[in-house]
């Protein structure tokens, strides 16, 4: 299997697509974060590709109503899907973003990784546990990633990962648990590691 080393700071934005009518063709490989909306998932995605704008920041829905793609090279991209829970955007668009995720996530054939961003200290809300399960039962692999780490001092930080980890095992699957701070850059090369394995699928496939 050829393992080629994968630049995430080549990330470029390509679409932002209401729906997967209009996104890219679905072919190579794509792994989508998905969050809270306060869970910090565009400043995770920054953190990661080191580009301070590539997701767009805000306190407030914005660009984020979309599926929104980065392309990493031919066929290999980053898709940040539409950060759910916001408590001060209407019924129906909350609807309408929530049918928009989860036909992406049962439609897409090229989506081979989840990320799932979770508040260290918020973790493990209904939503989130959903989300879980669903990978799970669809054979997805998950990241989880427990964001804004720095909040909490080590012993709790790694009492709380612990935590999580033994909740998670209940859904089965293959869910990893990490902490991960965009301010402090905890958890980033482990976070690296996992989406390059995935990325790097395609290859196990055609090598078969």
């Amino acid at each position: 299997m050829d393992n080629k080393q994968i630049s995430f700071n080549s990330a470029r934005f390509i679409t932002s697509a209401p729906d997967i009518t209009q996104m890219p063709a679905d072919t190579g490989v794509e792994i989508a974060f998905a969050g809270r909306s306060n869970a910090g998932k565009s400043s995770a995605l920054n953190t990661i590709t080191q580009q301070k704008s590539l997701a767009r920041i805000s306190k407030t829905p914005g660009r984020t109503q979309l599926i929104n793609v980065f392309e990493l090279s031919p066929g290999k991209r980053l898709i940040d899907l539409p950060g759910y829970g916001y408590a001060k955007v209407p019924q129906e668009m909350k609807l309408k973003w929530q049918a928009a995720l989860s036909v992406y996530l049962q439609k897409r054939d090229s989506l081979k990784g989840l990320v799932v961003l979770m508040d260290i200290r918020h973790p493990l809300k209904d939503i989130d546990v959903q989300l879980l399960e669903w990978a799970s039962e669809s054979n997805l692999p998950v990241l989880a990633l427990l964001t804004k780490s720095d909040k909490l001092k080590p012993g709790p930080r790694n009492s709380e990962v612990l935590r999580v980890r033994q909740a998670v095992k209940e859904f089965g699957g293959d869910i990893r648990v990490e902490s991960f701070s965009s301010l402090k850059g905890l958890g980033v090369d482990r976070a690296k590691e996992v989406l390059h394995a995935w990325l790097n699928e395609d290859n196990a496939v055609e090598a078969e």
